[in-house]
């Protein structure tokens, strides 16, 4: 599979430095990630079980991170977690014992995932991934899910967006560059027209968690 510049993900220059470059982040960002997010942690935690209860079979998760959602997919779930940082998995390995879970963590890029088979599972979940990753590197990812997704599979896709409320968005405004530089996030990702215009995967519902602000974008791979 390759970019459209033609060169492999892996091979090409400007999606290898943008991995480069939030891979260090991440690197860095282990040591105090869930320190810095538990404020935000709070309400994401009564999410969590609601939005994973009805995934099972094999689940690969896009973007572990330090391993959130890890004691909340049930007893049946054959889970698969990659994640950029290694810093990053260790930490999710480190909840996995906690919660006495067994995970398959590896360490991979997810706009290449040279570790995970081809039509391999049943869910794609990946929760604020893609609000961080740059919209140039979006397409790569999203064909990455459809790689790996069983005919018939499904995802599941959590993210930040801006609000169409001025007050939410003044709010959003004044915390946007804390996000960009500390998680390289940002609100005005495209990920929703991502997958609106990819040709192997089809949107079955869209809606809001929180306000107009957590958006899940669920869907299927079809044949």
């Amino acid at each position: 599979m390759s970019s459209s510049s033609g060169l492999p993900y892996g091979e090409n220059p400007k999606i290898r430095d943008e991995n480069r470059r939030l891979q260090a982040k991440y690197d860095l960002a282990a040591r105090f990630y869930d320190l810095l997010d538990y404020p935000w942690e709070r309400q994401y935690r009564h999410w969590r079980p609601q939005l994973l209860g009805d995934v099972g079979g094999r689940v690969l998760e896009a973007g572990v991170g330090t391993g959130r959602n890890i004691p909340h997919y049930g007893s049946d779930v054959d889970l698969v977690g990659v994640d950029l940082s290694r810093s990053m998995l260790a930490r999710a390995w480190r909840r996995s014992i906690k919660a006495n879970r067994e995970v398959d963590l590896r360490q991979d890029d997810v706009t290449v995932m040279d570790s995970v088979a081809t039509a391999d599972f049943d869910w794609v979940v990946s929760f604020f991934l893609c609000c961080v990753m740059p919209d140039a590197l979006q397409p790569q990812a999203l064909s990455q899910f459809a790689r790996v997704l069983k005919p018939g599979g499904r995802f599941r896709l959590l993210e930040m967006v801006y609000s169409e409320t001025p007050r939410y968005r003044r709010m959003q405004n004044l915390f946007a560059p804390f996000v960009e530089k500390i998680y390289g996030a940002r609100f005005d990702r495209g990920t929703l027209a991502h997958v609106e215009g990819h040709d192997e995967l089809s949107i079955t519902r869209t809606y809001f968690v929180k306000r107009d602000v957590y958006q899940i974008i669920e869907g299927v791979r079809h044949d």
